[in-house]
């Protein structure tokens, strides 16, 4: 049975004149019968003739519907929002931007209802004791993540569309995507949630005997990139640097778990923190293992890592410790590990280290004395690559930062360790 605001929209929608609005120029045959369809239906649900024009002069007609199957329409201002949900103006809008938004001029409609469902909840945090600086940098953090959720989606949406559909067919297809797989993402990113929810509860409870006494908050830190992705973008096509990209997060992703926590991925880059340093150098010369076994084509990795304090904000890591393992990389060989002096000491003989000289890192204030690590398993005689590292150190101006070579091709194999993934990881 269709209700009177229904059998009202119907009528206005079989009232329109679509041709005479210039609504299918352009169009003949299946394509025109499709667009005045599709034009009905979504005057029937609302649409008005101008936004109706402006999708149609945006080329994005098909995805009227979805977009209002996923937002819907906008009712409120972000003042209105303000008035019902009870939280500050000012605060929702800095809340709106974290998110990556951009908010409309004052006073025009442009938030849905939604958006007000947000701001109770956003009430509901302030009520439990959350600041609104903690707020807003858990909404730049969550713009973070599910701006990359939404990209990793993306390719598998667009794969619906293909050049003989039509705009009427296309609508539909990314119609039911969108039903069928929103109601799912809540619960599964909810779980996830809960997962990494309980493993930072356990590292920030069981705290270490000696940082319990000092209040201090020993981290270790963990960069890796990829040895000459500038070059290879100029070689390859976006998709194929992409897919660089991605293998590496899955890679990073695989050697994390327990005490060592994947931070962030930087591009050709990933960054790791960590209360437990066996545990993160082992994951790290896993991952480096991980990039070598790739299939030819695929970089080389080179880490760096670094102890001592660190704050953590909105997820991250920020100190003299990260700024440290974050330039190691620009002076480590391809497939290589470099530690500071601090690392090597906490581990003693849980790993081999030789010495690769004092090196000037970029920012760095003096000389960082670095050491090449190694599993046990490896050879344990100093080989070509600490002497030349050391013999680097000669050439070295005070303040200058030593540059590698930047080639992707791999050094030759040296009969490393058998992959043993989380051996020290809970």
């Amino acid at each position: 049975m269709v209700g009177r605001a229904g059998r009202m929209s119907q009528t206005m929608s079989e009232q329109t004149d679509f041709e005479a609005e210039g609504l299918l120029a352009g169009t003949a045959d299946r394509e025109r019968a499709d667009r005045e369809t599709l034009l009905g239906e979504l005057s029937a649900d609302g649409v008005s003739i101008e936004e109706l024009r402006a999708a149609i002069a945006g080329g994005r007609l098909a995805l009227v519907a979805v977009e209002r199957e996923l937002a819907g329409p906008a009712r409120y201002s972000s003042a209105e929002i303000a008035e019902l949900s009870g939280v500050d103006q000012d605060l929702l809008e800095r809340n709106w931007q974290a998110l990556g938004m951009v908010a409309a001029p004052d006073g025009e409609p442009f938030q849905t209802k939604d958006d007000l469902e947000a701001a109770h909840r956003l009430r509901t945090y302030l009520d439990a004791g959350l600041s609104p600086e903690m707020v807003v940098a858990n909404a730049r953090v969550i713009a973070l993540t599910m701006s990359q959720f939404a990209a990793a989606n993306r390719e598998g949406v667009a794969a619906l569309a293909s050049d003989e559909a039509t705009e009427l067919e296309l609508s539909e297809r990314f119609k039911a995507v969108a039903q069928s797989l929103v109601p799912l993402v809540g619960p599964t990113l909810e779980h996830a949630y809960k997962l990494h929810l309980r493993e930072q509860i356990r590292h920030a409870v069981i705290v270490a005997p000696d940082d319990a006494e000092t209040g201090g908050d020993q981290i270790t830190i963990a960069f890796a990139d990829l040895v000459g992705f500038t070059r290879l973008g100029e070689r390859l096509a976006p998709d194929q640097l992409g897919a660089v990209s991605g293998r590496l997060a899955e890679l990073g992703s695989e050697v994390s778990g327990g005490p060592v926590r994947l931070v962030k991925l930087i591009g050709d880059a990933v960054m790791f923190g960590s209360t437990d340093p066996r545990a993160m150098l082992d994951a790290v010369l896993d991952l480096v293992d991980a990039a070598e076994a790739e299939p030819e084509g695929f970089p080389p990795l080179r880490a760096g890592v670094a102890l001592g304090p660190a704050v953590s904000s909105g997820g991250d890591y920020y100190g003299r410790a990260a700024n440290i393992a974050s330039r190691i990389t620009a002076v480590a060989r391809p497939s290589s590990v470099l530690v500071t002096e601090d690392v090597r000491d906490a581990l003693g003989d849980a790993f081999q280290f030789h010495s690769a000289g004092h090196k000037s890192l970029k920012g760095i204030d003096g000389a960082v004395h670095l050491f090449r690590a190694r599993d046990l398993e490896e050879n344990g005689d100093e080989d070509e690559d600490d002497a030349d590292e050391r013999d680097d150190e000669r050439d070295e101006a005070p303040g200058d930062e030593p540059q590698r070579d930047d080639a992707t091709e791999r050094p030759e194999p040296r009969g490393r360790r058998a992959r043993r993934r989380r051996r020290h990881r809970p």
